[in-house]
């Protein structure tokens, strides 16, 4: 793992590795660069960079308002700058989606592709309210393999999950202490999360739009709360040449390394390849 500086002063983790295609992996919101962990393996021909965003795992807790789309999309930016990249393909997980669209709008020549992780233009409240209910919180489990256990049946919509799969995500996104599972991402991240989805939701379709003439793809988790099929059906309307697939047995979020999630993906970074 390494550190660069954003050009607020904050120190944000990221780790780059291997030889190819610049892929720039932007995770969930509350997660780290573990989210990419269990897809990792199974990309190849690939410089697979991630990062931290502020706020969460090891880099800096610099407050919830600087806990933004816009920030952290700048910080996104800063790092490919600190790497000396021009441009980068982006794999964004549900709010690292989000922010790979902001980006598509802001800094379209910064990007190769895009690829969505279980999210889009539009966010469905019920998946949202969820949200509402833990971010910022810690969990009731006193210890990872409690809340490995009690996981299965809080997660509906997931099936044939792979043996052990929970206690790793748990391990990845907990911290066990002597008074129990404690996040490891500043508490105030809910403050922030509350205040950006206050009042009417904002017309994102213009930031899918900005993603013309670049390759684009969508991974869609077949019992999603958070992205509609509709959404979805849209999205392939608006771009007859999206790569997509739904995955079963998959909610909110797919873990990327399912066998319809990895025909999208190297589909797509082959077309990234080529453009």
């Amino acid at each position: 793992m390494q550190h660069f500086v954003a050009d607020d002063g904050a120190r944000i983790a990221f780790r780059d590795e291997g030889r190819g295609l610049p892929l720039l992996c932007l995770a969930g919101l509350t997660r780290n660069m573990a989210d990419f962990d269990h897809v990792a393996p199974h990309l190849s021909g690939v410089r697979l960079i991630r990062m931290d965003y502020r706020g969460r795992g090891a880099s800096d807790f610099t407050g919830a308002a600087t806990y933004t789309v816009p920030r952290e999309s700048r910080d996104a930016l800063n790092l490919l700058d600190h790497l000396g990249l021009d441009r980068a393909a982006i794999l964004g997980t549900s709010r690292g989606g989000l922010n790979g669209l902001f980006m598509a709008a802001t800094a379209r020549d910064r990007m190769i592709g895009l690829c969505l992780n279980d999210v889009g233009p539009v966010i469905e409240r019920d998946g949202l309210h969820k949200i509402f209910d833990y971010v910022g919180r810690n969990p009731a489990a006193r210890s990872h393999a409690e809340l490995a256990e009690r996981l299965p049946a809080m997660m509906a919509g997931f099936s044939d999950v792979p043996q052990g799969r929970w206690l790793q995500d748990v391990r990845a996104h907990y911290t066990e202490t002597d008074r129990g599972l404690r996040i490891n991402y500043d508490p105030t991240l809910r403050e922030a999360f509350l205040a950006a989805f206050e009042g009417e939701a904002p017309d994102l379709w213009p930031l899918w739009t900005a993603t013309q003439g670049m390759p684009v793809a969508l991974i869609r988790g077949a019992n999603s709360d958070l992205l509609s099929s509709a959404t979805a059906q849209r999205m392939a309307q608006m771009r007859p040449d999206l790569i997509m697939a739904d995955v079963p047995g998959r909610a909110h979020i797919p873990w990327l390394d399912e066998p319809e999630s990895l025909a999208v993906l190297n589909a797509w970074i082959e077309a990234c390849r080529a453009s």
